[in-house]
């Protein structure tokens, strides 16, 4: 969930009414989001921190939460976006090139704006929390604020080679031609993650006017030339995107947000976005508002409660979403604002509806129909087993589930191109530890004794948990086998304590020897030659255990003999 900071004093005061820090954390209950912490910076300088939901982008500025809860408090009615289409609007024409790389932009223009000093330190934080969160940290879309009346319309967005754009990128005092300004920023904490989205191409995004003066190069930087200040009377909005639809929503949202400091509040400028590809012309922003039906009495039955078409009506319109009893019996017609684009189909206004009469009312009941519950038989198996480990002196791992292909391959003696048919990989690893999910729980148990290699020996450690097969037989294409892993680390390897232990285990099963199981020879290259042996249940081979070899053991830089078992317990089931 995004946190946001706001000021406590200047929240108050755009609500319209003040609350000790107790009742304003019951406020933020009843609306569904979470104080988080209070930060005493001096006696007139306190910050609410705020948890909202990761969906409700309306929320992530002090102008957005302090308007929900005006509204929730009925100390005001929700706003009315508008826009206009001035004879002559702005118009950026967006050329071919730009479509291989970032193909989208969309604008806006805001007249008349009074940005103080809390307004502008909003603007750019609300920026921020955008870029990280629809935005994907400016992969999917980036966002350019400029001050209009420094630049010269019609714009222009296209894709030009680095060495042909050259700019003072914000902040800084001197032209950087692009491909210097991205050596430039890879040694800039806050900038460099996002350098590596445009580097290697070939061509790079740039916007400029009709005089070639560049407003930004997305998704890295702004021009200094059009810096917004507290001294700007007309901004211009541009988002470049390889989304369209979140480009529209992170568009509407900075629109909507900055709109209540215009000096016609709420009205936005529309302007122009022309596409040469295919001599299409839109207008931005959408600002669009959509109407849903909803019923009553199914609205009732979901959330469990009792609310009359009229009640039902107040409490969304208390949610900011306006709300009238329509003609037909039951029926409510709900008004969806172009900031609430969280709203996707009617059970997110029954949510609504749920949080507006308060969790806390609802009346607790029990189900129609009767039912009894029953623990899943491969997870009390699981917990059974665990205790029965624990109880034999050992002690239970939990390893991460993915692991790196050195792990399941090398570092275990197996054949990499035997393996590479059976790994699942993961598609775009972060990281060089986490490549594919495991195929054995072995390589994550030997992690736990390197990183502990210095406690009291011996250390007798078991962890039961899935691994991952591939599968064609299964719709996803892989499945989950739950595995039971065990590992003896001494200074003698102790085949006779693993073997024991499966022993007892088989006992608890009710498995006797010879009728129901038995250890067979085999030769795995994990394990020491001629101290290794397949388990066999019923007639089927379900795991293997022995002493592992040497070098395995030095892979994962341990210094003493192990032995281990892993096997597949669904087959007890």
């Amino acid at each position: 969930m995004p946190t946001v900071s706001v000021k406590r004093d200047l929240l108050f005061k755009k609500i319209g009414q003040s609350y000790t820090d107790d009742e304003f954390d019951k406020l933020c209950f009843e609306f569904g989001v979470e104080l988080d912490d209070v930060v005493d910076i001096d006696p007139k300088n306190v910050e609410y921190k705020i948890d909202i939901p990761a969906n409700r982008y309306d929320l992530l500025c002090v102008e957005g939460i302090s308007t929900a809860l005006a509204v929730f408090i009925n100390k005001k009615n929700a706003p009315r976006f508008t826009k206009t289409l001035p004879a002559k609007p702005i118009t950026t024409t967006v050329e071919e090139s730009t479509s291989p790389l970032r193909p989208f932009v969309v604008t806006a223009c805001l007249r008349n704006v009074k940005i103080t000093p809390e307004a502008y330190d909003s603007l750019i934080d609300l920026q921020e929390k955008l870029h990280h969160n629809i935005c994907r940290k400016r992969t999917l879309v980036a966002i350019g604020v400029h001050d209009l009346d420094t630049l010269s319309p019609p714009f222009t967005y296209s894709c030009d080679p680095p060495k042909q754009i050259k700019f003072k990128p914000l902040n800084q005092t001197k032209e950087f031609v692009a491909d210097e300004l991205m050596e430039f920023y890879l040694k800039d904490s806050h900038l460099k993650p996002y350098v590596p989205i445009i580097k290697d191409e070939p061509r790079y995004p740039v916007i400029r006017d009709s005089k070639g003066v560049v407003l930004s190069l997305p998704p890295i930087i702004n021009g200094d030339h059009s810096k917004v200040t507290t001294s700007t009377k007309n901004i211009f909005i541009e988002c470049t995107a390889t989304d369209l639809t979140k480009a529209q929503v992170v568009l509407d949202t900075m629109v909507t947000m900055l709109s209540e400091h215009l000096e016609k509040p709420f009205e936005a400028e529309a302007t122009q976005v022309l596409y040469k590809a295919n001599n299409e012309t839109k207008i931005y922003p959408l600002l669009e508002y959509k109407l849903e039906t909803v019923d009553v009495p199914a609205t009732n039955k979901v959330v469990g409660i009792e609310m009359t078409a009229d009640d039902m009506a107040k409490s969304l319109s208390r949610m900011g979403l306006r709300s009238t009893v329509g003609p037909q019996s039951g029926k409510i017609s709900v008004e969806i604002p172009p900031t609430r684009h969280d709203i996707l189909n009617q059970c997110d206004i029954m949510e609504d509806v749920a949080i507006s009469f308060g969790y806390g009312n609802i009346v607790p009941s029990l189900p129609p129909t009767s039912t009894v519950a029953a623990q899943f038989p491969l997870n009390k198996l699981n917990f059974q087993l665990s205790e029965c480990m624990a109880q034999a002196g050992f002690t239970e791992a939990l390893t991460f589930s993915l692991c790196s292909v050195d792990d399941e391959c090398e570092k275990v003696l197996k054949s990499r191109v035997d393996m590479e048919s059976k790994l699942v990989r993961i598609a775009n690893p972060k990281t060089q530890d986490f490549q594919v999910a495991r195929y054995s729980l072995l390589p994550g148990l030997l992690k736990t004794v390197q990183a502990n290699k210095n406690m009291p020996l011996p250390l007798k450690l078991f962890e039961i948990s899935d691994v991952v097969y591939l599968d064609e037989n299964v719709d996803t294409g892989t499945r989950n086998c739950r595995h039971l892993c065990a590992l003896n680390y001494n200074k003698s390897p102790g085949f006779e304590i693993i073997h024991g232990l499966l022993d007892r285990f088989m006992q608890l099963l009710e498995a006797k020897f010879q009728d129901d199981y038995c250890l067979r020879a085999a030769e795995d290259s994990t394990y020491f030659p001629g101290r290794c042996a397949e388990v066999i249940y019923k007639g089927k081979s379900i795991g293997k255990l022995g002493v592992l070899h040497p070098k395995v053991v030095e892979n994962f830089e341990c210094n003493l003999p192990c032995a281990a078992l892993e096997i597949e317990i669904e087959h007890f089931l």
